[in-house]
């Protein structure tokens, strides 16, 4: 059996995105060789968060929902309730797979697999796109990503839309491609099936299964 490194899941409900960047920020800074890799787990009152190298173009009309500059990679895009965020805080250095460093390269591939996995789960063909990271049904994005690597540790993570409204992603060019459509896990399944709490540990459960950790709730 080979050893599962310990992951820690942090619950933390309805959060303010800027607080809840502060803390990754924070804890990003302030951890150490041996500070245990966390997943943190949130939704998001409506907001519109735009990518480091973000272009003010993609925002394409100025709504009531504020717009915050934020340091992860990617374009703009939005965040709600209803939206499952899950933001990956991992010494990358450490976490070994197939006996070696992990790379960014295959986190971000562990993310989107772990997507696709939880929408099988709900007999859902998803795919991640080689050119856009991300992970789509039918050419609509579900899935939103966008990563952070400071001393080789990573935070931010994705976004997977359960069931909200989609409208303000029509204020945007999402993730910087124009006419790029949305979906939602809602449109595929029972509404009432399609909520954060349900689908959420599914999320967990392959992202930890496909990066070699034990996961333990908070």
């Amino acid at each position: 059996m080979p050893h599962l490194s310990p992951l820690l899941v942090r619950q933390l409900g309805v959060q303010d995105y800027q607080t809840v960047w502060q803390q990754m920020q924070t804890f990003t800074d302030q951890r150490d060789a041996d500070t245990q890799d966390e997943l943190w787990l949130v939704q998001h009152p409506a907001v519109f968060t735009q990518g480091q190298a973000g272009k003010a173009e993609h925002l394409l009309q100025q709504t009531s929902i504020p717009v915050l500059q934020s340091d992860r990679g990617g374009q703009i895009t939005y965040h709600g309730l209803g939206q499952q965020v899950m933001y990956v805080l991992i010494d990358i250095k450490r976490q070994k797979t197939l006996g070696k460093a992990l790379n960014v390269r295959q986190l971000v591939t562990a993310l989107e697999q772990a997507v696709v996995k939880t929408l099988a789960d709900y007999n859902i063909h998803a795919y991640p796109k080689a050119d856009a990271p991300g992970v789509y049904i039918d050419e609509k994005k579900i899935c939103s990503l966008g990563l952070r690597i400071r001393k080789g540790c990573s935070f931010h993570g994705l976004a997977l839309n359960i069931n909200m409204d989609l409208s303000p992603f029509q204020f945007i060019n999402p993730c910087g491609y124009a006419g790029l459509e949305m979906c939602q896990l809602a449109d595929f399944i029972d509404p009432q099936q399609a909520t954060c709490e349900k689908v959420a540990p599914k999320l967990v459960a392959h992202f930890a299964q496909l990066l070699g950790y034990n996961a333990t709730n908070f």
